[in-house]
């Protein structure tokens, strides 16, 4: 009876380190590249800082690929994917469409860690790190990026559609948004404090300038002024999303939005008389307590159906397939 107690008990032992190293294996871990790729961070942060410093703006984009990224079938790399001719991939998607940029910088951080370790690191990564480092050069937190994702070999311009949170969504719908990849309402909250840098396109902001009522007036009055109340007439000139300091991570975003002075009809949803009011106060009092979420928040976005072990592939050009 011992011995049948003893070898079930070894049977069950084994059966939890199969179970438990095959799980442990597809997990993301800080370390990944540590053997591989020992100078990755250094190679991604150098290219990142020179973009930042010939266009402070280039960080908020990089860091919206990574969240755009990440919202459409998990963080895979898919929205660096070109069109070809067997999918349109997410590019064309309405919220990326003439609006999403960076593509030539993650181009150029993919060339320099292609030098220093060919065929390794995965441009899901590289984004991810990427997003990271535009963060801390720009004034805000810095994190443990956890990596070993792959890249996904096929992109969906519906799925980004469907996916990605437009300025235009009110409350309810943006909550359901970041439900839907698993982020709570706090962790949202937390996470549109990224638009305390980068800038927004008029068509994003002209109806929220020419037809709200929860707008401080002046404010409202600033923004038409270079963005005509005409469709069509001057879509493309930018606003930035925090008027106070709109080149450095800071808490100033929730102070705007306490004042009415957010720039998207989402962004002042968060203060609107609802039930996220009283996180963007206590953000607005405590840039300590904002950093701290929006680190874990990006850390938790970063896991969203990640591809690893032989799932997707390492794409030596993060436009196209191999």
């Amino acid at each position: 009876m011992a011995s049948f107690s003893s070898s079930l008990k070894a049977i069950l032992t084994l059966a939890f380190l199969v179970i438990f190293m095959g799980s442990s294996s597809a997990q993301l871990s800080t370390d990944f590249y540590s053997k591989s790729c020992p100078n990755l961070f250094s190679t991604v942060k150098s290219v990142v800082h020179s973009a930042i410093a010939k266009e402070a703006r280039m960080g908020a984009s990089l860091l919206r690929l990574f969240f755009h990224d990440c919202f459409v079938n998990g963080c895979d790399g898919s929205v660096l994917l070109d069109d070809t001719s067997s999918f349109t991939g997410e590019k064309r998607a309405a919220p990326n469409f003439n609006s999403a940029r960076g593509f030539n910088v993650v181009d150029d951080i993919k060339s320099a860690v292609e030098k220093a370790c060919p065929g390794v690191v995965s441009c899901a990564d590289v984004l991810a790190i990427a997003s990271r480092d535009s963060v801390v050069i720009l004034g805000g937190p810095n994190w443990n990026v956890k990596l070993g994702r792959r890249d996904a070999r096929t992109a969906s311009q519906g799925a980004a559609n469907n996916s990605i949170p437009r300025p235009t969504f009110n409350l309810n719908r943006l909550i359901s948004s970041f439900n839907a990849v698993g982020l709570s309402t706090k962790e949202m909250v937390a996470l549109a404090g990224a638009h305390t840098i980068g800038q927004a396109r008029c068509t994003n902001f002209r109806a929220r300038v020419y037809n709200e009522t929860n707008i401080d007036s002046s404010f409202a009055q600033r923004r038409r002024g270079n963005c005509p109340r005409t469709t069509g007439s001057g879509d493309n000139n930018l606003a930035p999303l925090d008027l106070q300091t709109p080149t450095a991570f800071d808490n100033n975003y929730y102070k705007n939005l306490i004042n009415r002075r957010g720039l998207l009809h989402s962004d002042q949803q968060f203060f609107n008389g609802g039930s996220t009011d009283s996180i963007v106060r206590s953000y607005s009092n405590s840039q300590g307590s904002f950093t701290s979420d929006f680190t874990a928040a990006m850390i938790k976005m970063g896991d969203i159906s990640p591809l690893t072990g032989s799932k997707g592939e390492i794409r030596k050009n993060c436009r196209k397939i191999n």
